[in-house]
């Protein structure tokens, strides 16, 4: 034979087998998609493969979806996979809905997939609501404290029941915001009352403030109702709050007081200092009365008969003073 017949020959062979064995890889794949009437073309399959895309998990969610009567094309369910999606994932979400008849489509689906939600637990709890505790205990709270007018705290605990909406799951507020919105309701609905007995005789006041106040606008949730599960009494706050201010105006006043009594003790001191600096100065000037009887001596103008006058005068005025009373040695001059 010739020898390029003989190459061609085993070229075309085994281009044959390794035909047949792709083909093989799929072949089990595509009659199952064409007993379900979910048509995925062989050749799909090999090009699935070369784009690195799991034949598997695209024709097993167009079968699950065609049998559910809801037909999604190869080519919405290649590009899932490829942008990162969880294609099961969304595909059970619209067969739960359509089962549920909740208008949702694929565009939606994937897209709430795409943004990191769990499409399929958001299906599930439009369908069953969700029960959320207010606050939440994982946040090491177990009660939401707020005072009413008359000071008494009041602790109480709430359940929030909401359902997903799934037209504002993309770009929606989570279950925190819910619950710090609740949260902040509650407290407002029980600062507004004049009294903590108002609040304990009927705590459904709190929940249909908090309904009225629209607080799922921009979540992800639609709240069907707010169920005040416990209130208790706690501390009395306006009691413990006037106590403290009054502690503090008695300290403020001490001070004022200590204050006042410091400067009193100041002015005091310097009014000895102002005292004793006179007291040297009559000493001063009573030390110079002799000096200048000596000069009025010498001069001649004073004789020893005026002197004897003047001392004369002492004495009896010294004497009068004895007599009433208020003597005062002080005032006879030295010889």
């Amino acid at each position: 034979m010739n020898p390029l017949l003989i190459v061609g020959i085993v070229i075309v062979s085994l281009v044959l087998l390794v035909g047949v064995f792709i083909i093989g890889q799929f072949l089990n794949l595509y009659i199952q998609a064409l007993v379900s009437n979910a048509h995925v073309g062989l050749l799909e399959l090999v090009f699935m493969r070369l784009r690195k895309v799991d034949p598997r998990v695209i024709v097993y969610s167009r079968i699950r979806g065609v049998k559910a009567g809801v037909p999604i094309s190869t080519n919405n369910l290649e590009s899932h996979y490829l942008a990162g999606g969880r294609v099961p994932n969304v595909v059970s979400a619209l067969i739960a809905s359509q089962r549920a008849r909740i208008d949702l489509d694929w565009d939606t689906g994937a897209s709430i997939d795409l943004a990191g939600r769990d499409i399929l637990d958001a299906v599930n709890t439009s369908v069953n609501p969700k029960v959320i505790d207010c606050p939440n205990p994982s946040q090491g709270r177990s009660t939401i404290d707020a005072v009413a007018k008359d000071g008494i705290q009041l602790k109480a605990r709430a359940r929030v029941t909401v359902r997903t909406n799934l037209s504002r799951l993309v770009g929606g507020a989570t279950e925190e915001t819910v619950i710090a919105r609740v949260g902040e309701g509650i407290v407002s609905a029980i600062g507004s009352a004049d009294s903590h007995k108002q609040v304990l005789e009927n705590p459904d006041r709190i929940s249909k403030a908090v309904m009225a106040r629209g607080l799922d606008a921009g979540t992800a949730f639609e709240i069907l109702s707010i169920d005040i599960a416990d209130v208790d009494v706690g501390q009395n706050i306006g009691a413990a709050l006037q106590a403290d201010q009054a502690e503090a105006d008695k300290k403020r006043f001490q001070a004022e007081a200590e204050k006042r009594r410091a400067l009193a003790f100041a002015q005091e001191q310097e009014f000895k200092a102002e005292e004793q600096k006179n007291q040297a100065l009559v000493v001063l000037a009573e030390a110079e009365v002799p000096k200048a009887m000596a000069d009025a001596f010498r001069q001649g103008n004073m004789g020893i008969m005026d002197y004897y006058r003047m001392r004369n005068l002492v004495a009896d005025t010294s004497m009068r003073d004895s007599i009433s009373g208020t003597g005062n040695g002080d005032m006879t001059p030295s010889d």
